[in-house]
């Protein structure tokens, strides 16, 4: 059967009753490319060509679109209960691949209504059941001391969104964080106290990220590196200046430190064109670390 033409895939997409959209993932951002007339009854009617995690993070919060994106980076289809103005939903998201591409260029997302989503006692099992898959998944893909992402997991987010960067010839922009003399503090104070100090400074970087499609890790020792689509250099050196201030204003004590009476951290900061950058992803990732935990 040939392929359908847009103007009739976009009935079919008109006729459904279920909240949907249609986005693009191999575009930075992963622009919303179709949507229906029952989603614009949930969300905004301007969201053509709105990035899907912001869209998402709108309707279902952060932590929610922070999954979705793990979910669309990984290729995998899979379901949040989520929601909305008091109703509650199934948010499905699902690759369409096409027969001669090798990994999906577009997404369907679409908001079940609970009604839909059969008895409640299988909603809680299908809930629990993702929570499972999802601790499973974290614990293979989070640093256990930080809770962020681990070196490895970074790793395949970075390849990833390098892949369709360089595709679309935009930039990516990477930040490193260093705890200011952290092995006198851990001297100091022990390797507990240390791990929480990690821990605090993991998770304040966190709060800092402006959109749902950037992440940190912490590759190894007092090191954090933030993945983001920005390419203005001057916006990204002032966001990594509030993630810095954000971790002196921890107020940990360093009796050590030659800097301050606090914990600080200094940053560096690397935007970087993957289309004409002539080392791979990989060895790009690996020079900026230091190396790569396998």
């Amino acid at each position: 059967m040939k392929s359908l033409n847009r103007n009739i895939l976009e009935q079919i997409i008109a006729a459904t009753t279920d909240p949907l959209v249609v986005v693009r993932v191999d575009q930075p951002d992963w622009p919303v490319v179709l949507a229906n007339p029952a989603f614009e009854r949930i969300g905004r009617k301007d969201i053509l060509k709105k990035p899907f995690a912001d869209v998402v993070e709108e309707l279902a919060g952060r932590d929610i679109a922070i999954e979705v994106s793990e979910s669309v980076r990984s290729q995998q289809e899979t379901s949040f209960p989520v929601e909305f103005n008091n109703r509650e939903y199934l948010l499905v998201i699902k690759p369409l691949v096409l027969p001669k591409d090798k990994s999906a260029r577009f997404f369907s997302a679409f908001w079940r209504s609970g009604a839909a989503a059969g008895p409640a006692e299988s909603a809680e099992m299908h809930q629990a059941l993702l929570k499972a898959k999802r601790r499973i998944r974290d614990l293979s893909r989070d640093d256990p001391v930080t809770g962020v992402l681990n070196g490895r997991a970074f790793a395949e987010v970075f390849e990833h969104d390098w892949a369709v960067a360089a595709r679309e010839e935009s930039q990516l922009s990477l930040v490193t964080f260093t705890l200011d003399e952290f092995d006198a503090y851990a001297d100091v104070f022990g390797r507990h106290a240390a791990d929480t100090c990690l821990r605090r400074a993991g998770q304040a970087i966190k709060r800092c990220l402006r959109r749902a499609s950037d992440v940190v890790a912490r590759p190894g020792g007092a090191q954090f590196v933030v993945l983001s689509h920005a390419s203005d250099e001057s916006g990204v050196r002032e966001f990594a200046g509030r993630i810095s201030t954000a971790i002196r204003e921890l107020g940990l004590h360093h009796p050590r430190s030659t800097a301050s009476k606090f914990v600080t951290a200094t940053f560096d900061v690397t935007v970087v064109d993957a289309r004409n950058e002539e080392r791979g992803a990989h060895d790009f990732l690996d020079d900026l670390l230091g190396g790569i935990p396998e």
